[in-house]
């Protein structure tokens, strides 16, 4: 078993329960879900999300400035432009699975089901 999924530790008396009700927090805004979602296949600058999301690049900013605080994305700098990419493959399997509930609240047979 992958060591991601070994129930052993995740009892209700786990001492994350609260960390990770902030990190449902900060993912719950349609922007910075739409970011992490964006940056699934790698790093893009803030441009790029920006066009991706269809946000202004200062609104995108704002929202990876959050992001970056929680340590779902890095970013890198090369000369004056700034590129962003997860920090891991966790936030991106929070927010398909979020999805994936959301279609099972909305459609009778979800399309991952079909």
């Amino acid at each position: 078993m992958h060591v991601d999924t070994e129930p052993a530790d995740l009892g209700p008396d786990n001492t994350y329960v609260e960390v990770a009700v902030e990190v449902f927090r900060l993912l719950a805004d349609a922007t910075r879900i739409r970011i992490v979602l964006a940056l699934r296949d790698g790093e893009l600058s803030v441009n790029s999300l920006a066009e991706a999301v269809e946000r202004t690049p200062a609104a995108v900013s704002q929202h990876l400035a959050k992001l970056r605080w929680g340590k779902i994305v890095r970013v890198r700098q090369d000369g004056n432009r700034m590129f962003y990419r997860l920090s891991d493959e966790h936030a991106t399997r929070l927010v398909v699975e979020a999805i994936r509930q959301a279609e099972h609240s909305v459609e009778e047979t979800p399309r991952h089901h079909t």
